[in-house]
């Protein structure tokens, strides 16, 4: 959960009225880098609302992964993962982005 832009602000001018940094921890419980981090966000873009991180694209195209599929629907996560050149984990977490399972083979 993110601090309130209240909170941050309130933290900051704490920080700069002169108090140590031992105080500033007894006070809002949290670390000086924190501050320090807040003080440097609101330099660089004038606001403290928190930021997120940006979501990263996948190393699989999912089209081009449905294809592959579609071409070869006996290939296996290992084979697939040498095609897209990564683990076998990343081919399947693709797979349930795509809603594709596999029939398990039950020996009787």
């Amino acid at each position: 959960m993110a601090y309130s832009k209240d909170f941050r602000r309130r933290a900051i001018e704490y920080m700069e009225e002169g108090h140590s940094q031992k105080e500033l921890y007894e006070a809002f419980k949290i670390y000086p880098s924190t501050v320090n981090d807040w003080r440097k966000l609101l330099a660089e873009t004038g606001e403290l609302t928190p930021q997120y991180p940006k979501t990263r694209k996948g190393k699989i195209d999912l089209q081009r992964l449905e294809q592959e599929i579609e071409r070869n629907p006996e290939a296996t996560l290992s084979e697939l993962a040498l095609i897209f050149d990564c683990k076998k984990q990343s081919v399947h977490t693709a797979e349930k982005k795509l809603k594709i399972t596999y029939k398990k083979n039950f020996h009787v």
